[in-house]
Formats: C-alpha cells, structure tokens, sequence
C-alpha cells in the first residue's frame, strides 16, 4: 500500500550528465520506477548505452547530445520538450588545488558548469513543467545534484565548495518559488562516490586512505546509493519534502 508512492509511471524525467555515473545510475532507477526518460550528454556513445538499457526495461528514452555552456542549444532541446514532470540537474565538475593557486579559468569552469548551467537548466525544466495547466494537482519534482561540500568545507575544495554552497542556496530559493505550483526542489548532497570521476582522484592512494578515514560508516558510495534517493525525491513518497537536502555521506558531516 505505501510503497505505491515510489511508482513513477506516466512521468517524464530528464537527467543532465547521464552519460555515466550517479547521471547514468539515476537514469536507469527512474526507468526502473515506471519513468520514461530524457537524457543528456556530451558524448553520444555514452547515450546510446544508456538508451539501451532504458528500452530494455520498456520504457521510453529519448536521448539529445548537448553542451550545457552552449546556452542557444538547451533552449533549443527544452523548445521540443513537450511534457516534463521531473529533473535531476546533475552535471558539474570538480577541479581540485589549494585557494591560492586555483586557476581563473578553472574556477570559471566549475562556475559554469556546476552553477550558471544548472540554473538554467532548472530555470527551463521549471518553465516546461509550468505549462501544463493541471500542474498544481500532478506536481513536480527537481532535484539539484549537490554535495557534502556544499555543508562543509574541505582541503583543496574552495572552488567546488563556492559552488556547491551555491546550490544549496539555489535548492531552496527555487522551492519557495514553486511551491505554489507543486513543484518541489530538493537536493541530494552525496559524499565520495564511486564514480569514474572520483576513481581518478582515487589514484593518489595517501588521499583515497585519508578520505576513506573520514566516513564514519567506513565505505564510500555507490552510485546505486545516489541513484536510490534520486527515486525517492522524485516521487509521491516525497511529496512533503521541498527546500531540503538529503545528506548520503556515511556520517562524514556528522563529526
């Protein structure tokens, strides 16, 4: 009886960045949910993949190859979206160094990607939904891809912080802004998860032990971990949530 609140059937998501990653993983667990799908990416490859093993599952996946710096291109792909009921704005990056020798055009590429596009694509998903008239009775969802460093902060971090911090401020300036509407923003603050961005990061084994030493459950995310949580604040089973964070860091922001 209660867990029919988690059934996403007849809705429509669209995920950023889900080529690979929490991105793909959050794909797959809305289609598993009863979503169809649209998914975005830089890298076709990627996508078609994805597209696969969506329509394995018997829903629909439509799919469009796309810079999310290039503002005239998500305008045009919003343009012949017809029906949206949830986003998981999850693409950004991360660019770690110390504060005092970040690079401007490295902060202006975490600034980008992990803030202004975000916006606007969580502007343009907002708009979308907003057209439907019976919006207020069948809600929406947005879920803001964040991180435990947008509530602490770390070394070799500021620049990611600075962003991160930005969408938590984001999440919940949008959810009193929608909230008329039924559209509820939320986001999901993972700590390190076992990505094929964070593996990288992994290769510097003194660091991977140190961060490992820093979750009190003593393991790091998986994507499903994420994925999981994506379909739970995109569903009926949250529908009293908005403006909030759902903190996945093992304890890591506990201490």
């Amino acid at each position: 009886m209660y867990l029919k609140s988690f059934d996403l059937k007849n809705k429509m998501a669209l995920v950023t960045g889900a080529g690979k990653g929490i991105g793909r993983a959050s794909a797959i667990a809305l289609a598993e949910a009863g979503a169809d799908l649209i998914i975005l990416s830089r890298t076709e490859s990627e996508l078609k993949k994805v597209e696969k093993e969506i329509t394995k599952l018997k829903r629909k996946c439509k799919f469009f190859v796309c810079d999310l710096f290039d503002d005239n291109q998500i305008i045009d792909i919003f343009s012949k979206i017809k029906k949206l009921d949830i986003l998981v704005n999850n693409a950004g990056t991360n660019i770690p160094a110390h504060f005092t020798k970040i690079k401007k055009k490295d902060m202006d590429y975490m600034v980008d990607l992990n803030i202004k596009a975000a916006f606007q694509v969580a502007q343009l998903a907002s708009n979308t939904m907003l057209k439907f008239k019976n919006r207020k009775f069948i809600g929406g969802s947005i879920i803001n891809m964040s991180s435990q460093l947008g509530k602490v902060g770390a070394p070799n971090r500021s620049t990611y912080n600075m962003t991160k911090f930005g969408i938590e401020g984001l999440t919940k300036g949008m959810a009193i802004d929608l909230a008329s509407n039924n559209i509820r923003v939320n986001s999901i603050c993972p700590t390190f998860v076992e990505t094929p961005m964070v593996k990288k990061f992994f290769l510097d084994k003194s660091f991977k032990k140190k961060t490992l030493e820093n979750i009190p459950l003593g393991r790091f995310a998986t994507e499903s971990d994420i994925a999981t949580a994506v379909v739970y604040l995109a569903s009926n089973a949250s529908s009293m949530m908005t403006g909030s964070s759902l903190v996945i860091d093992g304890g890591w922001t506990a201490k």
